[in-house]
């Protein structure tokens, strides 16, 4: 009898066992399976605390500009620009994909030569870059735009006797040739004079209501003053 007491008390310990082991695995299932969300919500809030008024960069070119346009490019570019007949100075920038180019020619210089000159420069950097390489967007990959600025004066100062004349020639990776546009000339003369008196008109004004303010403020001064004075005495 005793033999079998000792059975069922070992059964008894032994199933107490087991399932305190079951107890303790579920809970520590559990315990992590609430723990890992709380985490990973913890450290996306830090993560976001530490770079809040931070600017975010990213790439909009990524897989795209292939083959890349090299600093090395752009002086060969610059050169080549350079040694155009007509250009008195001239610089060569990249942004946002584009490549600009500036020529500076004679002040004397009319449309017509502007425009040679367009086309001597894009000849010129067609030298150094293929447009149809780097200058022509493929079925799946975005290139590289060309702008070529070509003027007597960088912008209309509206000086007696000024010969103001500019021409940009543009080649965006969707089109097949450059075309060029002298900006210098309005296409509507009538709406470009008004728009260019409505600038006048404006300008004016607010000189007229600054003058007006500055005049208020020199008389409220002066009131104040002469307040003070007929206090004293």
């Amino acid at each position: 009898m005793s033999e079998i007491k000792n059975i069922k008390v070992s059964k008894k310990k032994h199933g107490k066992k087991t399932s305190s082991h079951w107890t303790a695995v579920v809970f520590w299932i559990c315990l992590i399976l609430i723990l890992l969300p709380v985490g990973v919500l913890g450290w996306i809030l830090i993560s976001s605390s530490m770079d809040t008024g931070k600017p975010i960069f990213g790439n909009r070119y990524e897989g795209d500009l292939d083959p890349a346009i090299t600093e090395k490019d752009m002086d060969e570019v610059g050169d080549a620009v350079k040694a155009v007949e007509g250009v008195d100075d001239s610089f060569v920038t990249m942004t946002s994909a584009t490549l600009r180019v500036y020529a500076d020619i004679a002040d004397d210089a009319n449309a017509d030569t502007a425009n040679a000159v367009a086309d001597q420069i894009y000849a010129a950097v067609s030298s150094v870059l293929d447009p149809s390489v780097y200058f022509t967007r493929t079925d799946s990959m975005k290139m590289y735009d060309l702008e070529i600025h070509v003027y007597t004066i960088p912008e209309r100062t509206d000086a007696e006797g000024e010969n103001f004349v500019y021409v940009i020639d543009t080649k965006t990776s969707n089109m097949s040739e450059p075309e060029k546009q002298t900006v210098s000339v309005a296409k509507d003369q009538a709406v470009a004079d008004q728009l260019r008196q409505d600038v006048i008109d404006r300008k004016a004004a607010e000189e007229a209501e600054a003058n007006a303010n500055t005049d208020s403020s020199s008389d409220e001064t002066g009131t104040d003053e002469n307040s003070d004075a007929s206090t004293e005495g």
